[in-house]
């Protein structure tokens, strides 16, 4: 079988398209026949900058796949050879808080991942897939999908009528939006792009801000809300753009921050003034995916991929991520 390989700090044109055997699952464990493998902005920087992360080589990146299971090992009970199911980012995290072990057990990072075409993983570190989505489409929950409900659902205890701020149209921010209008919550959303706006307005975003034409974006939040701020803001920007989001988000209200992908300095007077609640979230545990994909099975929710490329062409996808013209998400087809 063939594997993408982190073999060097030589960034994306570096991967290397291995050879390597076919795994064998253990104990507990299940081999699944990858079909489609989502990007995210972790595994470009992974990709980009292994050395920071003091990862192994070689090293298969990404977290987020769909596909079927081929093999299974000794005392698995749940998972059956032919059922499709996705990966669990963490694959020791079943429910409750995060800790140490789960956050070692990340796939494409602290273990290998899914940029394959077999992997192993624990029998519980998978999920069933919604019957409705295609693989391409099941591969883009792992991750994204998982942290957007998270920060809806489970931080922000999102409610109907409740206003949520969204920042930018990535993979997060995009199934935040959907699980909004799932939920009955508005949402606005920012982004430079006019074109993008409109297709946000499209799958649901009661109001849009251009933070090119409106470098204040957090004071057109205010005038949206009159005054009053958002419920919940989903943080992905980080340290640079997080001063605006709390002035955007109400008193007592929540930001859940979830990417860091911008520098600058944190003025914590700003949360205690306001009285914000600020929590940090990495992706979710494997009851919180179970409860997500049950919902969308129930809603119908169709994940929003922007582009898919072909086994061969995974160094053009992570270019194309890199460029961040996406709206949506990223695809690999195995």
């Amino acid at each position: 079988m063939r594997a993408w390989q982190i073999v060097s700090d030589g960034g994306i044109d570096a991967l290397k398209l291995a050879e390597v055997e076919t795994p064998e699952p253990g104990h507990g464990q299940v081999r699944v026949r990858i079909e489609a493998t989502s990007l995210n902005f972790r595994d470009l920087m992974t990709v980009k900058d292994p050395v920071a992360r003091k990862l192994p080589y070689p090293r298969v990146p990404n977290s987020d796949g769909a596909g079927v299971v081929t093999a299974i090992g000794a005392g698995v009970t749940e998972v059956a050879v032919g059922d499709r199911v996705a990966s669990c980012f963490f694959q020791n995290w079943a429910d409750g808080a995060c800790s140490v072990g789960a956050m070692n057990s990340a796939l494409g990072g602290a273990l290998d991942g899914v940029l394959a075409e077999e992997v192993v993983l624990e029998a519980s570190g998978v999920v069933p897939v919604p019957d409705h989505l295609s693989s391409i489409e099941a591969a883009t929950l792992p991750c994204a999908a998982l942290t957007a409900w998270n920060a809806i659902v489970g931080v922000g205890k999102t409610k109907p009528g409740d206003t949520v701020l969204l920042l930018g149209t990535g993979g997060v921010s995009i199934f935040a939006l959907q699980f909004c209008r799932m939920i009955g919550a508005r949402a606005i959303i920012t982004s430079s792009s006019d074109e993008k706006l409109a297709r946000a307005s499209e799958i649901g975003a009661w109001k849009t801000v251009n933070y090119a034409k409106h470098p204040d974006w957090d004071a057109e939040v205010q005038k949206l809300t009159g005054g009053v701020g958002v419920d919940l803001t989903v943080e992905v920007g980080g340290a640079g753009t997080l001063s605006r989001s709390v002035g955007a988000t109400r008193v007592a209200g929540t930001v859940a921050l979830i990417g860091v992908l911008t520098g600058g300095q944190i003025d914590p007077t700003l949360i205690m003034r306001k009285s914000i609640t600020l929590q940090g979230i990495y992706v979710g545990p494997r009851r919180m995916f179970q409860d997500m994909n049950a919902a969308i099975a129930a809603d119908g929710l169709k994940p929003v991929v922007h582009e898919t490329f072909g086994f061969e062409e995974a160094p053009t996808a992570f270019h194309a991520l890199e460029g961040a013209k996406h709206f949506g998400k990223v695809v690999v087809a195995v």
